[in-house]
């Protein structure tokens, strides 16, 4: 079970990830998630950016596989994820940035509406949101991964931010 707070913390990163709340993670919950943040911003799945975004949801979905799922049964479950967080990610966050990579640049895409390759603090939001942050939190940590102040998210302010978020150190 979970025994140390670092564990604790890692077991609270799991809902995050369990988008259909059914007590697993799978790829399901990866592509759903994408379904989600295309809808936000009337984007079709079958574009470029839709079909990049699916793509990045399944790297991110085999890359956390390929981490978390022991037993091989393509679904991950929390014992699974906190197990595989402790072992395999405390120790390398940036690999767990890497595998996000393609599905952060992916969103930051479809919410980069004049295509400087950044979103507004808002539009970050809004994925955020998407992803099912709740609305007064993805505003909070939206602003706050502005990390120069410029009214924009980019790839080096969010994949940085999103492995230290998620293999949160002791």
């Amino acid at each position: 079970m979970v025994n140390s707070e670092y564990e604790r913390r890692i077991a609270a990163r799991f809902d995050i990830f369990d988008q259909d709340g059914n007590g697993h993670i799978d790829r399901a919950d990866f592509s759903g998630a994408a379904k989600a943040v295309l809808a936000e911003f009337g984007t079709a799945a079958r574009s470029e950016r839709g079909q990049a975004l699916y793509g990045g949801a399944e790297a991110l979905w085999q890359g956390m596989a390929g981490i978390a799922d022991r037993d091989g049964d393509q679904r991950i479950t929390r014992a699974e994820f906190v197990s595989g967080a402790v072992k395999r990610l405390r120790d390398n966050p940036d690999r767990f940035a890497e595998i996000a990579r393609p599905f952060l640049h992916a969103a930051l895409d479809v919410a980069d509406a004049d295509g400087d390759g950044a979103a507004t603090v808002e539009d970050a939001a809004r994925v955020l949101a998407a992803l099912g942050v709740p609305e007064e939190a993805a505003r909070s940590v939206a602003a706050a991964l502005d990390a120069d102040g410029d009214g924009k998210v980019g790839e080096d302010e969010i994949v940085p931010a999103f492995a230290r978020y998620f293999t949160v150190p002791e």
